[in-house]
């Protein structure tokens, strides 16, 4: 009788079990719909507006390497899985998109899922080209297939293990944590504003890099309605500061016409561009519409900052480093570094940065601060005209420790409150990353 009862009981649960089996096949192998089911007419005018859109994107900082063609793929990404390459998106019809048409095209881009259902790895930003608006989709797809050289430069396959490939659960990350739906227009702001927000939150993708992640490796916040976006972040040996109105880490004490220099000629009096937005600025940022600008700088300016983060306001305290040999790290501070920084630690701007309140001096991550130290920056170039200065690598002058005591000095000086340096973090960092290169990806458009 026991038996019977168990291999009824077990058939009435097997119903439910095939029934979730089932779903859960369809879900994870399903296409999203798109809003495109024909292509649309192209003409020259769509064509240099999705120019404008990829210069807005970045496509190009993933999709590109130095001395190939613009948009083959290649560029190498470390994940904690493993490392993936970012693929060809050249109108190449067996390596590139060039078979896409609008709506597979707008799958991958705004939903992570290319033709056949095959899910993209998320580290393209596509949770927030979710929010690109659907003319915009159009526009960059016209570019991509009318204004792009075709290149048959192979895709380069992961290194991530079976059975972490497997790429079906990555429809269910995206049901939790990829928004679905375009940006929408907050009514109680004006155009500025708003528009703004749709180029940090949408094609910009700035939270990809500056919002911190969760444990699923999601951003932890989409738009302004979460505290921590554009809060700061560690990625790939950096720091991405805050952007928000933190007097200390993020851009509490830049004006809107600061913020709108230092997008357009990736400097100002607080800063200068370097790490991963050295990228950013030559073959984006630079290129946006003044109009763009303003409001990328509205709309940050609108964030607020987080006191029991950030800690009291920053306070300049007038030394010279020359007073202080007998510190730690001051000889090296004075003989190598002061001759562009200052004795005083306020550089010489807008052409050497200030260490003085500098973010990098001051976060509490020191990624930023040891890398360039490392390593040293790459080159900016503004306007097409190379910068004549460039933080030089230090890797084969100085020892672990030398950087972190000098790393340390500057972070306790001019009013600077930052924790030292540890060499063990030098070595790290040391280990895992390379000099920068002197070559910069140099996206030069039709």
């Amino acid at each position: 009788m026991s038996n019977r009862r168990f291999a009824t009981t077990a058939r009435w649960l097997a119903v439910p079990c095939l029934l979730a089996a089932g779903l859960l096949a369809w879900y994870v192998t399903r296409e999203p719909a798109s809003p495109f089911t024909t292509d649309t007419a192209v003409d020259a005018a769509l064509v240099s507006r999705g120019e404008y859109v990829a210069r807005l994107s970045d496509c190009v900082a993933c999709h590109s390497l130095p001395g190939k063609t613009p948009f083959a793929g290649g560029l190498e990404m470390a994940t904690p899985l493993g490392a993936i390459h970012a693929t060809n998106i050249t109108p190449d019809r067996e390596h590139g998109i060039g078979a896409y048409s609008l709506a597979d095209f707008d799958r991958a881009v705004r939903q992570g899922v290319a033709p056949g259902a095959r899910r993209l790895y998320p580290a393209m930003p596509y949770p927030s080209y979710a929010k690109l608006s659907d003319d915009d989709v159009r526009a960059l797809y016209a570019f991509f297939m009318q204004g792009v050289q075709p290149s048959a430069e192979a895709n380069i396959p992961s290194s991530i293990p079976w059975p972490l490939n497997m790429r079906w659960p990555i429809a269910l990350w995206n049901g939790l944590f990829a928004p679905a739906h375009t940006y929408a227009a907050k009514p109680s702001q004006d155009a500025l504003w708003n528009r703004g927000a749709y180029i940090v939150q949408g094609p910009g993708h700035c939270g990809s890099c500056h919002t911190p992640r969760g444990l699923a490796f999601n951003e932890k916040a989409l738009d302004e309605s979460g505290t921590p976006f554009l809060a700061g972040a560690l990625l790939d040996g950096w720091y991405a500061p805050s952007l928000r109105q933190d007097p200390n880490t993020g851009l509490g004490r830049w004006s809107e016409p600061e913020i709108v220099q230092f997008l357009k000629t990736g400097r100002n009096k607080h800063a200068v561009v370097y790490g991963s937005m050295t990228e950013a600025f030559n073959n984006s940022t630079q290129f946006m519409a003044d109009d763009d600008l303003a409001a990328i700088a509205r709309y940050l300016k609108s964030l607020p900052g987080d006191p029991a983060r950030d800690g009291k306001p920053w306070q300049y305290q007038a030394v010279s480093a020359a007073g202080r040999l007998d510190a730690p790290g001051a000889h090296t501070y004075v003989t190598r570094c002061a001759s562009c920084h200052g004795l005083d630690g306020k550089g010489q701007p807008e052409w050497m940065p200030p260490l003085a309140g500098a973010t990098s001096m001051l976060a509490k991550e020191n990624a930023s601060a040891i890398n360039i130290t490392l390593n040293g920056s790459q080159r900016i170039v503004a306007a097409g005209v190379p910068d004549a200065y460039r933080m030089p690598a230090f890797r084969e002058q100085l020892s672990d420790q030398q950087i972190a005591e000098v790393l340390s000095f500057a972070r306790s000086a001019w009013g600077n409150e930052a924790a030292a340096v540890d060499a063990k973090a030098v070595a790290k960092l040391r280990e895992h990353t390379d000099p920068a290169s002197s070559s910069p990806i140099i996206l030069h458009m039709r």
